[in-house]
């Protein structure tokens, strides 16, 4: 139960340090927030199936994941056809 723990947490920082760093490009930034939430997904299991829970909460996480992952490739597939590119830094957001 620990190891499992201290690998999701290292999944969760190493998510996080990819978000803070590598902010040149929205699909990194973006695979960098699925894995954060894939991190987030493993330990609700992990906690919910620990506790005895009901696991319906994880069908509504998932839910919002979906969207959340689908308004992320919406925004890019948007800013790859009016600039050309994925860059931050190709577009002004003013």
């Amino acid at each position: 139960m620990m190891i499992n723990m201290m690998v999701i947490f290292f999944m969760f920082l190493i998510g996080n340090l990819i978000f803070v760093s590598k902010h040149k490009h929205l699909l990194i930034v973006l695979l960098s927030l699925e894995f954060i939430v894939l991190s987030l997904f493993f330990f609700l299991l992990l906690l919910l199936s620990y506790m005895d829970y009901e696991l319906y909460m994880l069908m509504v996480f998932l839910v919002f994941t979906v969207c959340e992952g689908a308004l992320g490739l919406s925004i890019l597939v948007s800013m790859i056809r009016t600039h050309g590119n994925d860059y931050f830094q190709s577009f002004n957001l003013l």
